[in-house]
């Protein structure tokens, strides 16, 4: 499973109220989410989002409430996948239930620029900063994760017939 796009960087403690703000919970549309996404830090971010691209963050990325509404924000938004330094479990947990692809790599989430292209192979668990001429080594996603993602979700993969 490869990924490749551009990078949007955000820094350290992004929480879940910042991804998508508290007053758009009330919508369970994935369009209507993504349009707000990530608007309270980088209101630009819906306007230079292309489908593909992949996001940089800090340390604790996802942090505060439990909500499915910031990764599904995300990944509605255009964003392949994630990359940071650390992420809250819950919102580890959340994006591999919905099926955005993301990854622990500090290297990578410090030395990667705004606006790096980047190829991320979960295969092999190397992220390629085409910009730079980088390279960094993350563990591999393992198949089971992978099937998840690639069905669009948890409940998707058990339609696909992947997880039973």
């Amino acid at each position: 499973m490869k990924f490749t796009g551009k990078a949007i960087k955000y820094g350290d403690n992004v929480d879940t109220d910042v991804i998508i703000p508290a007053r758009y919970l009330n919508t369970i549309d994935k369009k209507e989410l993504a349009s707000h996404c990530m608007e309270d830090i980088d209101k630009d971010f819906v306007k230079k989002v292309e489908v593909g691209d992949i996001m940089i963050a800090g340390s604790n990325f996802g942090c505060g409430s439990s909500r499915e509404h910031a990764p599904i924000a995300i990944k509605e938004s255009g964003i392949s996948l994630v990359i940071a330094k650390s992420f809250a479990r819950i919102f580890y947990r959340n994006s591999i239930n919905i099926g955005l692809a993301i990854l622990e790599c500090p290297e990578a989430s410090e030395s990667i620029k705004e606006g790096d292209k980047i190829e991320a192979d979960l295969d092999n668990g190397i992220i390629y900063n085409i910009t730079t001429g980088q390279s960094f080594k993350t563990n591999p996603f393992p198949e089971f994760i992978q099937k998840i993602i690639s069905c669009g979700g948890l409940v998707e993969s058990i339609r696909c017939g992947d997880i039973k």
